[in-house]
């Protein structure tokens, strides 16, 4: 009798999986999988799935345990409200985002820098400027990017006064570009309407067939209205509030 070289083969079904198990042995059951235990970081990722999903208007408790596949009051165990998540959502986002150190030669540079970021992460998730608007920044996580920033205005050499308002101001024209832009996108999701450059060639067109006589102004800016895209837009504001800050720098020559 020949003795086998090896052991014989494993029978298998197609594409190698294992054939069913035999009539003895169904009694076995397999291993379920592990269940991933329900955390804060989980739950915030679910509400910025239902948020770019749905929108701002039907983001509820309710659709994010749907999203988790968990009970609603296994969420009040992380979160005490939808306000309290949307409070935590908005601290999330900004995580990892702080100032540099501040450079006096070079604070409207690290201004810009920041904005631009800021108005980045605000535009990563749908509605998130729509949160961010009705947000108090000045929660214990996020403290120390506002003391950052104020730092930046006060090694500059602004008035007291002036960087104590400038820091409103800026969070007021990056939220409210910012939601502007997502409502121009919301507008475009849910209707027909006409990609930016096809309106703003219709808006210069129509500023420039005004009557002169009536609307001079608007008739000679037509050809400057509504032709920048929102990024040029957006420095180009920026710049204009920088220089109007920095005009309050006392003249040390």
């Amino acid at each position: 009798m020949s003795r086998p070289d090896r052991e014989a083969p494993v029978p298998t079904g197609r594409q190698g999986e294992l054939p069913p198990p035999p009539p003895w042995d169904r009694t076995r059951k397999r291993a379920a999988p592990a269940r991933v235990p329900l955390s804060l970081e989980r739950i915030v990722e679910a509400a910025y799935a239902v948020l770019d999903r749905e929108g701002y208007d039907r983001l509820s408790m309710r659709q994010v345990a749907a999203e988790l596949g968990v009970a609603v009051s296994a969420l009040y165990a992380h979160v005490a409200s939808k306000d309290d998540l949307l409070q935590i959502m908005y601290e999330r986002l900004f995580r990892g985002h702080q100032p540099p150190e501040p450079d006096p030669e070079r604070w409207q540079e690290q201004i810009k820098d920041y904005a631009l970021e800021w108005r980045t992460r605000l535009l990563r998730h749908r509605d998130m400027a729509r949160i961010s608007v009705a947000q108090v920044p000045f929660t214990p996580e996020l403290l120390p990017t506002v003391e950052r920033l104020f730092a930046i205005f006060r090694a500059a050499g602004l008035p007291d006064e002036i960087a104590a308002t400038a820091g409103d101001i800026m969070a007021t024209y990056v939220d409210g570009f910012s939601l502007e832009e997502s409502l121009w996108e919301e507008r475009q999701r849910d209707s027909a309407v006409a990609d930016w450059d096809e309106m703003s060639g219709t808006l210069k067109a129509y500023f420039a067939a005004l009557p002169p006589e009536q609307f001079p102004h608007l008739v000679a800016l037509a050809g400057h209205m509504f032709h920048k895209d929102n990024d040029t837009r957006f420095l180009l504001g920026l710049d204009i509030l920088l220089r109007g800050l920095a005009s309050y720098i006392p003249d040390r020559t």
